[in-house]
């Protein structure tokens, strides 16, 4: 459903002419450029404040050369996961230790603080690691992009991703009913007009995506499993107590 698509629906609830752009060379009526603002505001908010949803994650690798201590985050970077840890290609299971302070990652490189395993900070929009990458070898780690929004050429193939709303034809990365109950409840909030029921059927669809949006591993094996994981047969019989 695209952007026009799901203003037109928000409009027939709340009592506003549906548009038939939300973008032109003239100047927009009011209500046009308050649904706009709105259709951004509230696409954002699912995205990035609910959870970490599965659409929203990417992955980045940094290849050292042995010279640079520092590399530019990604362009989408919005911020790190709440349980990423950046892995190093040669010690697959340790991650790298993370200097939340800044303080302590100046003292630490003036001093000249040996360590065992090396070291990852953020400053402004890069990723400081020391002791410096060797010669490729690689860092990994997952990150919540900020492009929410999945733009639309004016033939409606995929033309690439943003954080906001550039043409009609675009496309809100999570499901579009979610864009429209949210837009429903706060732009009558906006208002001043009751909006506690529509609030109320929002929260029970955003519930019900998140809940669905990041499904339990199943473990059919012994090998390394997600804290998250739902223990399921067949389990290996590793106490020589004979199968039921």
């Amino acid at each position: 459903m695209s952007l026009l698509s799901v203003v037109r629906d928000v409009c027939a609830v709340v009592g506003v002419n549906p548009p038939t752009t939300m973008f032109g060379s003239v100047v927009s009526p009011r209500d046009q450029f308050e649904i706009l603002s709105l259709a951004n505001e509230m696409a954002q908010r699912i995205a990035y404040d609910v959870r970490e949803w599965t659409q929203m994650k990417s992955f980045a690798t940094y290849t050292g050369d042995g010279v640079k201590d520092r590399f530019p985050l990604p362009a989408d970077y919005l911020r790190m996961l709440l349980t990423a840890n950046v892995w190093p290609s040669w010690m697959a299971r340790q991650p790298l230790v993370y200097i939340s302070d800044t303080d302590e990652w100046l003292m630490r490189r003036q001093s000249q603080v040996a360590v065992t395993i090396s070291e990852w900070t953020l400053l402004g929009t890069n990723m400081l690691i020391y002791p410096v990458l060797p010669s490729g070898h690689t860092v990994s780690f997952a990150y919540l992009g900020k492009n929410c929004i999945d733009l639309r050429a004016p033939n409606g193939d995929q033309n690439g991703y943003s954080d906001a709303f550039v043409s009609d034809l675009d496309r809100f990365m999570m499901p579009e009913r979610l864009l429209k109950l949210g837009m429903i409840w706060q732009w009558k909030a906006n208002k001043g007009s009751p909006y506690a029921e529509d609030m109320g059927t929002y929260t029970d669809a955003l519930f019900m995506l998140a809940g669905s949006n990041k499904p339990a591993p199943v473990i059919v094996d012994n090998l390394p499993i997600s804290r998250n994981a739902t223990v399921a047969l067949p389990w290996p019989n590793t106490w020589g107590v004979p199968a039921p």
